[in-house]
């Protein structure tokens, strides 16, 4: 499954990544990946950026890529067409002035009807993999802020809003983890079984996006809902 091209100018591309793809190559899989996609259709775009290394000291080329989504997280991603746009867009993330907008299932009935998560993060002491934002986290811990609004709520889950502040790794799932109620079908952080509503991935969609484009113009991109999510919210709203 490709990309959804949502919004596009000369230097910024905004897509809908699925569930299931790979921003860019790890070093570890050859699985297809949003970089590929990118080079295929935008081959001018491939010393934009900066490259990383993988585990073995490679250089992984990570045309446009400015932020990620995990894997299993679907939704709107910006994409910068040249180096120009790059730094642009990664002065705005770097100073937390994009305002970006999630929505998800999470396990258990949360009972504030919104709150702020205002916790650090840091490694965990369980699995490599993960990240914490309870005792015993270990290294260095960095301030995460994610505020929140209930949508509608059952005994055994809840459907939200969430709207993070900061953009550490995994930080909404590591936030509602440490609040007691993980995403739902989380593989890293919920509990086993804990695939209710039909999910058969990580209950977490980035629903909309807003930032400046380079002539200083605010724009707000939304991606609409994925078949799960709306499956399920359609059932919601019965």
């Amino acid at each position: 499954m490709n990309p959804i091209i949502l919004y596009e100018d000369n230097d910024i591309l905004a897509i809908n990544k699925p569930a299931g793809m790979v921003v860019h190559f790890d070093g570890k899989t050859n699985e297809r990946n949003l970089t590929d996609w990118v080079l295929e259709n935008y081959p001018e775009a491939k010393e934009v950026g900066e490259p990383s290394r993988d585990i073995k000291g490679n250089i992984i080329l990570r045309p446009g890529i400015v932020h990620r989504l995990d894997k299993d997280t679907s939704g709107v991603m910006l994409v910068a067409k040249t180096q120009k746009a790059f730094e642009f867009l990664k002065q705005q993330f770097q100073e937390h002035t994009i305002n970006k907008i999630y929505h998800a299932f999470v396990l258990g009935e949360v009972k504030n009807d919104s709150d702020v998560i205002d916790r650090p993060i840091g490694r965990s002491n369980k699995d490599f993999r993960m990240w914490s934002a309870q005792r015993g986290a270990r290294g260095e811990l960095r301030d995460a802020i994610t505020e929140y609004t209930v949508l509608k709520r059952t005994k055994d889950w809840s459907f939200v809003e969430a709207r993070p502040k900061t953009g550490r790794t995994h930080q909404i799932r590591v936030h509602f983890k440490a609040i007691h109620h993980p995403i739902v079908a989380d593989p890293l952080y919920a509990p086993k079984g804990s695939e209710i509503l039909g999910f058969k991935r990580l209950a977490l969609h980035a629903y909309s996006i807003e930032f400046a484009l380079l002539d200083g113009t605010m724009k707000q991109v939304t991606a609409p809902y994925p078949e799960d999510f709306v499956l399920i919210t359609t059932k919601l709203q019965n």
